[in-house]
């Protein structure tokens, strides 16, 4: 008998015309698209030819000043809290009114064989300088902390969108079908704007991020009840997914059943996996140094710079790392000083780890946060005191391995670093060229949603070509 025509979804209409004449070919339909949904996780061939195989992105939130990190502007030092009134039609309210210039608190150096300008305070990535390809070209479109996460991690500054590590996962596949594609390694407080910042979006619910708690077990219910054996919660697992195949025959349309029986069965072969990938101890002495593990200042994101390492391994696609606490309106000097000493020697020894065990050129690192910061601050305060606000036209950042450009500097801004001015591109173009060094085409790799075909550049980008080796 058949339902209200506006109660039909396509699935089910297909289904009952299923019934009728076309039946023989629609049936033939149905049945590849329900074998294309059972391998959606398979993993999947690049579309084109590409080195990274997979992805570690360290994500500073908060905002790292490019003019004290990777981006030196010695005119600074001959402005330096000189006041200047900005027009407030012109900015944001946060940076309108009374200004003053200020200098950066750190010197540089100059590191590598290319001689890359490196704060101070990054002693040891400086030591790496040859790996890396620092971009001073990007752009975002966002001064507001979870707007501006938003856009980074999934082109839409509103959020609700596929993350790029959900992108990659459901363009690549996964290599392990015992662990998720798409992992998150976050502190104990979540980024602004929380789990939106690894969403699925629109995409199957396959392909979310997964994070993993930065305490504790870093999963709930790693463990199974006491008393239940693997061999119960198989058989469980067989119960459920018969009444479920049941289910889905009388009501084929419901497409999120697949989805979550699928994350049922990954949940059981993870608590197999899971214990033995945390489980560090068989990690040698001077690789944990390395890392800094076991150092107050560097040890949680040393070891979570460690696990991104052993995710890798293990077939994983997408690991997003997260370092926060990069917000310095005020005592940038003192906070930056800090943050850095907790992340530079695990980064650096992820990259060193990475290339003695021949995964760098496979596996494509990127760092950076959601904007840059100004070149002026509206709080005085003395040379000790002062920060840098919001900056969306001027941010730095940088790539290793897979196929970047080793051991270069793209782009510039102008001579106070207030905005991009050589080899500029909006973040867009950013995604589009992290795709591409994956061996994905950002205008192939999309979606039908909501009529149209949908792309993590949103509306089409361009690759950036000086960042390619």
């Amino acid at each position: 008998m058949f339902t209200d025509a506006a109660e039909w979804n396509r699935r089910q209409f297909l289904y009952r015309l299923g019934y009728g004449l076309g039946g023989l070919a629609f049936t033939a339909m149905l049945a590849q698209e329900q074998h294309a949904a059972a391998g959606v996780l398979k993993a999947k061939p690049q579309m084109v030819p590409a080195k990274a195989k997979a992805c570690i992105f360290l994500l500073m939130e908060g905002g790292p000043s490019h003019i004290d990190t990777f981006d030196p502007k010695p005119k600074l030092a001959d402005l330096h809290m000189q006041e200047f009134v900005r027009d407030s039609k012109f900015a944001s309210a946060m940076s309108a009114g009374k200004r003053y210039f200020v200098q950066s608190p750190f010197k540089f150096r100059k590191a590598g064989r290319a001689g890359i300008d490196i704060c101070e305070p990054f002693q040891h990535l400086a030591t790496c300088a040859d790996d890396l390809c620092i971009y001073r070209g990007a752009q975002a479109e966002s001064v507001n902390h979870p707007s501006a996460l938003y856009h980074l991690n999934t082109g839409n500054q509103f959020g609700g969108d596929p993350a790029i590590g959900s992108w990659v996962s459901y363009g690549l596949g996964t290599v392990n079908e015992n662990l998720p594609s798409f992992i998150v390694l976050p502190e104990i407080n979540y980024p602004q704007g929380g789990a939106a910042n690894w969403s699925n979006g629109f995409l199957p619910a396959h392909f979310q991020g997964t994070p993993l708690r930065a305490t504790g077990s870093p999963l709930l219910d790693l463990q199974p009840p006491k008393g239940i054996t693997p061999e119960m919660q198989r058989s469980n697992l067989d119960l459920l997914a018969e009444l479920n195949r049941l289910h889905g025959e009388r009501y084929p349309g419901h497409e999120d059943l697949p989805a979550r029986m699928e994350a049922y069965e990954l949940a059981f072969r993870m608590q197999r996996e899971v214990p033995e990938l945390i489980e560090i101890k068989g990690e040698s002495a001077a690789t944990k140094t390395m890392y800094g593990i076991g150092e107050t200042d560097t040890d949680a994101f040393g070891t979570r710079c460690l696990l991104a390492r052993r995710l890798l391994e293990r077939g994983v696609r997408f690991v997003q790392v997260y370092s926060g606490g990069w917000d310095s309106h005020d005592y940038i000097e003192r906070a930056h000083t800090a943050r850095i000493r907790s992340v530079d020697k695990p980064i650096a020894g992820l990259l060193k780890d990475l290339k003695q065990r021949g995964l760098l050129e496979s596996t494509l690192v990127i760092w950076g946060g959601e904007f840059g910061r100004s070149p002026d601050n509206g709080v005085r305060g003395g040379s000790k005191a002062f920060g840098r606000d919001h900056n969306a036209k001027g941010m730095s950042m940088w790539l290793a391995g897979g196929g970047v450009k080793a051991g270069t500097v793209v782009g510039a801004t102008d001579e106070l670093g207030e905005k991009a001015v050589d080899v500029r591109h909006p973040l867009k173009d950013v995604h589009c060229t992290i795709l591409r060094l994956l061996g994905l085409d950002d205008n192939k790799l999309t979606h039908f949603h909501a009529g149209r075909f949908k792309q993590l550049s949103q509306v089409g980008g361009q690759v950036i070509p000086e960042l390619l080796g």
